[in-house]
This record gives C-alpha cells, structure tokens and sequence, in this order.
C-alpha cells in the first residue's frame, strides 16, 4: 500500500485508516467517523493523525495514520476476521523496518535500553488490551441496556449513565421514554421494541435501548479514563464483576 508510513516524530510504524478500512472490508469514510469517535473518547486530538493520500481520480484526500497501540484499540470493536487481517499486515509492516546498526560502544547501550523499554511498553500495552478484552468478556452480554453493563463496574453510578449517553448523543428522551439517536444507533447501540397493551387503556410501542459490543467497548474506555459518573462512596479501584445472564 502507497499509504503505510513511518511517522514523521519518529521511527513507529503506522497504518492508515485507508488500509484499515480495506482490510476490513468497511467503507473508508465509516473507519474515519470511528477513529474520530475513538481518539474523542480517548481525549486526543484529531489533527495530530490527520494524513493525505491521492484516490485514482489524482483528488487529495484526508486519512489518519495510527500506531499499532491505536489500530488496536480501534480493532477492539470489529469483528475477529477483521482483526486478524490487520495483525498480519502489521507483522509484514513491521518485518520491513531494516535495524539500526550502532557505530559506537555507546550507541549499542542506547539502543539495548531502547529495546527494553519498548518491549517493556509493548507489554504493558498487550497486557492492557488482554485485560480489557477480558472484563468485556465476562461485563457483556447480548440484549444488556447501558445501565446494566455499567451495574458490573465498580463504583459506577449506573442511574446517571442514560442522562451521559445524551450528552454525548447516543440517546434521546421521547415522550418519557429513552431513544438511541442516530449518531449511536446500529454502531454503540441499537434499539428493541415491543407492543404494550394495557387493561383499559390504548396499545402502545415501548423501546429498549440496547447495547451493541462497541459501545459496551466505548463505556469500558471512559470508565478506565474516569468519565463516566462515579457514585461518592466509589474506593478508586477499577474493578468488574462477572455478568449474569440477561434474561
């Protein structure tokens, strides 16, 4: 691909949101709204991963370019085929990058301490993201609301988590009732409905909002980085219980 880059700070490797969109099979210009989303969420700011690539047409267009620690995070949505198709190109990417060779005694030890402390960081990254595959494992459960996801998180208050997800246009309030927006709806969440019909009085469609694994991945990212409404009593601990069954 003409767009796989080496950043221009430094010597990291990068993907461009062009190659993941292919790899996946996702229209580019949903992969860019995600990357969007995702670097929001996690408080970093667009621009800094904005690139340019020219399409057949010779037009220049935008793209991001993120490290492998960012295409992960990315992935943690998506589905295991697509997943998989990007960690192997990430190895052929990575394959390519030619050792430096140190001239000097000096040099030498540099580079040995730089390669620990990237293998060190790579680590923690791995480590990060096993754990956070994990907790969505044993928090997520198909047919959860949001408020019954957060339940399992401690120290959450899980009565505030509907009024969060307005604020950030997930949901709307409708006669009463909550609905998913449509900046949400089918990518964080999804919506169930059903036909009420009461004793002496008119049917009508109740709607459930429904969370979707992404969004459950996305409330996950904001409870580890302290956004989301915590209860006065909360210990500080970021810990989870295991899920029990939706009915």
């Amino acid at each position: 691909m003409q767009d796989l880059i080496l950043s221009g700070n430094s010597d990291e490797p990068t993907m461009s949101s062009r190659e993941i969109a292919q790899l996946c099979d996702k229209r580019h210009d949903n992969v860019m709204s995600d990357i969007r989303r995702m670097l929001k969420d996690l408080g970093m700011h667009s621009p800094d991963f904005l690139g340019q690539y020219k399409d057949s047409t010779g037009r220049t267009l935008p793209c991001f370019h993120l490290s492998r620690d960012l295409t992960d995070c990315l992935l943690t949505g998506y589905s295991s085929p697509a997943r998989m198709n990007v960690i192997k190109r990430w190895r052929e990417l990575e394959s390519r990058q030619a050792p430096k060779i140190p001239q000097t005694m000096h040099e030498a030890l540099r580079l040995a301490a730089d390669a620990l402390e990237q293998n060190a960081q790579l680590a923690i990254a791995s480590e990060k993201l096993t754990a956070e595959i994990a907790a969505l494992q044993n928090l997520f459960n198909e047919g959860m609301t949001p408020a019954q996801f957060v339940k399992g998180l401690n120290g959450v208050n899980c009565m505030a988590i509907n009024q969060l997800l307005a604020d950030r246009k997930w949901l709307f309030r409708e006669g009463g009732h909550w609905r998913v927006g449509g900046y949400a709806r089918d990518t964080y969440l999804t919506e169930q409905q059903s036909q009420i019909t009461p004793r002496d009085a008119e049917p009508f469609v109740q709607y459930k909002p429904v969370l979707l694994r992404k969004g459950a991945a996305a409330i996950y990212r904001l409870y580890l980085g302290r956004r989301l409404v915590m209860k006065r009593t909360w210990n500080g601990e970021f810990t989870h219980d295991t899920i029990k069954k939706v009915a």
